[in-house]
């Protein structure tokens, strides 16, 4: 048991970098291609890669209450998240696929930290 968890939060880190590097390679083609969705990329960078980070943040945590808070930002980030993409899904027909795989994984990944999140709180 304690081993399976280890293996899910090694994997679990494994997809939030691969995901951090997904939202830095499509902002990437977004600041090529469309010039007036360059704010639109630099807020998705910054929440999208954020996610990860504060899920590490909160490895570091010196309490169960700083722990639970991470979580909670990070959750509040991959919602941001979601928000970003599904404008560039809207506006940038070029790159919906990539947007909308990309979109899928965040709403998975938000998944996953919420149900953490009920569960570290008790209500699961």
């Amino acid at each position: 048991m304690q081993n399976d968890n280890l293996n899910f939060k090694n994997n679990f880190n494994k997809r939030l970098i691969q995901f951090a590097l997904d939202i830095i390679e499509l902002c990437e083609i977004i600041r090529k291609k469309f010039r007036a969705l360059w704010v639109i990329a630099d807020q998705l960078t910054d929440s999208g890669t954020s996610i990860g980070a504060n899920i590490r943040e909160a490895r570091a945590s010196s309490s169960r209450k700083d722990y639970i808070k991470f979580f909670e930002i990070a959750l509040k980030s991959a919602n941001e998240t979601g928000f970003w993409l599904e404008i560039i899904i809207y506006k940038c027909q070029d790159e919906k696929d990539k947007a909308e795989r990309i979109l899928k994984e965040d709403n998975e990944i938000a998944s996953i930290i919420a149900s953490g999140l009920l569960t570290m709180k008790g209500r699961k």
